[in-house]
């Protein structure tokens, strides 16, 4: 047959190669900034200014400067700009870097569209900016590694179909019959990530022309919702991907096959059905429907299975090539990327069991666990792929090996500073949270005890970033250093022979699954379908059945004044610190609620779009946070928690003081809730938004001025010098913070508990 000739095309690698590089140096900054701010709060004083003048600044006794900045370096901000830029802009472009190299040569063609994959390029870039911009601003839908707003996710939508046209398309213009296996997990991550990201982000704007949007789901429903795409995104966007990546990378790397072809099989379907069952098990405890947990951790446990299968078979790939680990540092960084892997895919179905889960949630054994994955998994795998192909693609040897092992043990240093203190941390958490006196009362009354006690290691976790962060900039030396030394080649020259058709239909004595392997559109349609069975069993009951969410009476939907609030507390990002669910422990519900208290039920967040539960406790939760301190309490603590709570972790919020309510959009708001989400706000209601913003106001003012006469003579001081640019206090932003933090929790608090039929 004749052989025909082709060129692959190197030039779409190298940028996503330079992408990955450089936003994973601004995902380490971003979580080396967030790190420091747990036991440095003060940062954003030190470098913008501060009335505070125990605290040192390069602005000092100049508070207008933190004002200013508006919060954009707030901790909340910026701990979802580092999740968000670790995901979609490091882990993300590794990915498309990887993919878009491996798949020419294992299809043995040139990418279906050039133009296809230079729009995907820039697409995914200018999503990565928009995110940046708009989450230093505060719009954000607070649904954890699902924040951007609605116009952000139908660029991810847009830029995501781009690359599954592409990569489609390619595998229909092969010349290979059968598809390796690591395009087998690139087929199913495109299915999945599409699925995932669709129906988690279903959300309705207020308007074309605002940014501002709420999710379609409320609730318990949306937090069902939420952690089936959470853990699917860990699933989808940081697993199976970066698994093709390895079973492609690894035996090129240790120049031997893949361990067990068989394995290969067993490991893909069994992985890709069993991880959409085990997202309810982050909702153990909470108000969510008892089955929906039991069949989180049941697959969770299950899941151990497949992830160990995968990991066998990477590490396995090594037999008789293991002398070469010691010489080689892609297969180092190979070697530690699929071990963590191994002890990260363990421990995640413990932290699933009830046992394990009721001291682990919430705590820092989950930030290590997750980090343990993101640093050793996919970091190392990344770094494993860059220093593979730069000598390729150059046609150069790596500048210094020395230099690549230095980065592997700095790495590897960093990861253990990093893990073992937060495991430390979470036990320590966990643990003094649940402690009681012969007596009955809390050991640990004040939330702040367990916070100092932790402070230790919030500075060591931070050592290992830097020491992370120290290597990949070796790495980032190594890079340049050998691209000057090297000739780069755009279109590399390759050849084969053209594929004959032999058609679709399974041929005698052919095995099932080779079948499947050169009949690209079935094996999607297998996956798609091995994919969303689990989610579709989970989902759709709870979705569909009123019963699931039985109704309380007593809950009545926010005023308007609330509801601009909770845009404010979504806004800050203060749903990263603090959590909204108090579960049926005897610790939570005498420590938030008090003896007599009770714990969160399903129908109490009817109207929460999104909700709000949370993920980590680093602040006590607030569910029940109405009327346990005063309001003028509230506005200290958001002026400077260290004034009402010393020792206090928690970043200052001035800007709240001092700004404006922009209520131009409150009327439109309600509206929207009860025209699409049939929120029974009745006409009057409506017409009547701002007299009743304006009475709620005038009442928490006058509560606060009552209390706190140094925040009365203030506000006269200030009234005096700014004259007719004067705002009143009624009219600023605190004061609808102060609404919402005082309903919290207060619907079933103050009323008799009866229970609607659900019919």
């Amino acid at each position: 047959m004749e052989t025909q000739k082709f060129n692959y095309d190197n030039n779409i690698v190298r940028a996503f190669l330079y992408a990955t590089i450089v936003f994973g140096l601004v995902g380490f900054l971003l979580g080396l900034s967030a790190a420091l701010m747990l036991f440095y709060p003060e940062l954003p004083e030190f470098l913008f200014g501060t009335d505070d003048t125990t605290i040192q600044s390069l602005r000092s006794g100049n508070i207008q400067g933190l004002i200013n900045t508006q919060g954009a370096m707030g901790f909340g901000r910026i701990r979802m700009l580092h999740t968000s830029a670790v995901i979609f802009a490091f882990v993300c472009n590794s990915f498309f870097c990887g993919a878009y190299y491996s798949m020419q040569r294992l299809l043995k063609t040139r990418m279906y569209s050039d133009i296809l994959s230079w729009i995907h390029f820039w697409s995914w870039q200018l999503m990565i900016v928009a995110v940046v911009i708009t989450f230093l601003m505060g719009i954000n839908t607070s649904k954890e590694y699902a924040e951007h707003e609605w116009p952000i996710d139908i660029l991810i939508t847009f830029s995501w179909v781009i690359f599954g046209i592409n990569m489609f398309g390619t595998i229909a213009k092969r010349r290979v019959r059968h598809l390796y296996v690591a395009i087998w997990f690139y087929i199913a991550t495109w299915i999945a990530v599409a699925m995932l990201h669709i129906f988690n982000n279903l959300e309705v704007p207020l308007s074309f022309t605002s940014w501002k949007s709420y999710s379609v789901y409320a609730g318990v429903k949306d937090a069902l919702v939420q952690w089936w795409y959470g853990h699917n995104a860990v699933a989808f966007v940081l697993t199976t991907p970066v698994l093709g990546l390895m079973y492609y990378f690894m035996p090129k790397a240790a120049q031997r096959p893949v361990f067990s072809y068989k394995l290969s099989i067993i490991h893909f379907w069994s992985l890709i059905f069993v991880y959409l069952w085990a997202g309810p098990h982050h909702l153990q405890y909470t108000a969510l429907p008892a089955w929906a947990q039991a069949v989180g951790t049941g697959f969770s446990i299950m899941l151990i299975a497949p992830s160990w299968g995968g990991m066998l078979n990477g590490l396995l790939t090594l037999r008789g090539a293991w002398d070469k680990v010691r010489e080689n540092p892609i297969l180092k960084f190979f070697v530690v990327a699929i071990t963590c892997y191994g002890m990260a895919t363990f421990e995640g179905p413990l932290l699933a069991t009830k046992s394990l889960n009721k001291i682990g949630h919430y705590t820092d054994w989950v930030i290590g666990h997750v980090h343990l994955g993101a640093l050793g998994w996919n970091g190392f795998m990344a770094f494993g792929v860059v220093y593979y192909l730069i000598p390729i693609m150059w046609r150069t040897p790596l500048w210094s090996k020395k230099l690549a092992n230095w980065h592997f043990w700095l790495g590897t240093l960093g990861i253990i500073f990093y893990a073992v203190p937060m495991y430390i941390s979470g036990f320590t958490q966990g643990l003094m949270w649940k402690q009681f006196n012969p007596d009955g009362t809390l050991l640990w009354k004040n939330w702040l005890d367990t916070v100092t006690a932790i402070i230790p290691y919030f500075k060591m976790r931070f050592l290992g970033g830097l020491l992370y962060l120290s290597g990949a900039i070796l790495m980032v030396i190594n890079v340049i250093k050998t691209v000057r030394s090297g000739s780069f080649q755009k279109n590399v020259p390759a050849e084969a022979p053209a594929l004959a058709d032999i058609g679709t239909a399974r041929k005698e004595g052919e095995g099932v699954h080779l079948w499947l392997e050169r009949t690209p559109k079935l094996l999607s349609i297998l996956a798609f379908i091995t994919v969303a069975i689990g989610g579709l069993i989970e989902i759709v009951p709870t979705l569909s059945l009123k019963q699931s969410v039985p109704t309380i009476t007593a809950v009545k939907p926010y005023t308007p004044l609330e509801l601009e609030g909770r845009d404010l507390y979504v806004r800050e990002g203060c749903n990263s610190c603090h959590s909204q669910m108090i579960r049926p422990f005897r610790d939570e519900i005498v420590r938030f609620e008090g003896k007599n208290g009770q714990y969160s039920k399903a129908g109490e967040f009817i109207y929460d779009r999104p909700f709000l539960w949370g993920s980590k406790r680093t602040g006590p939760d607030l569910h029940r946070e109405g009327g346990r301190n005063p309001d003028s309490w509230h506005f200290k603590h958001m002026y400077n928690p260290r004034i009402t709570s010393a020792g206090s972790i928690m970043p200052r919020f001035p800007w709240l003081i001092t700004n404006q309510l922009d209520r131009t959009q409150m009327v439109a708001k309600m509206r929207l809730m009860k025209n699409v989400f049939d929120v029974p706000y009745s006409k009057a209601e409506i017409d009547s938004a701002g007299q009743w913003a304006d009475n709620q106001s005038k009442a928490i003012v006058q509560r606060i001025y009552s209390e706190a006469t140094d925040v009365k003579d203030q506000m006269e001081k200030e009234k005096m010098a700014k004259g007719a640019s004067y705002v009143p206090l009624e009219q600023r932003e605190i004061v609808a913070m102060i609404a919402y933090l005082q309903r919290l929790g207060t619907d079933i608090k103050t009323t008799q508990i009866q229970t609607a039929s659900a019919e």
